[in-house]
């Protein structure tokens, strides 16, 4: 019985020693670095309906920044432009 009993323990250390040692690669967050944060992004309201999304997934139009390419041309179209 007390031999299980060590084989058991033995065997915990062991799978213990092997996850802490993954863990403390460089460039894990265990390594006690925290990861870069992102940098804030710009947003724009889309000038058809109003939702707000990112300037880099925005479309350019006449009146401004769009959602979709239906709003742009919607806009566009209500507003005369050719």
């Amino acid at each position: 019985m007390t031999k299980y009993l060590l084989l058991l323990i033995l065997l915990v250390v062991v799978f213990y020693k092997l996850t802490n040692r993954r863990d403390a690669r460089p460039g894990t967050q265990a390594s006690g670095r925290a990861p870069a944060p992102m940098p804030p992004k710009t947003i724009v309201a889309c000038a058809q309906c109003g939702l707000h999304l990112p300037a880099d997934e925005a479309l350019p139009g006449r009146g401004g920044s769009f959602c979709s390419a239906a709003h742009r041309t919607e806009f566009e179209a209500r507003s005369g432009s050719p």
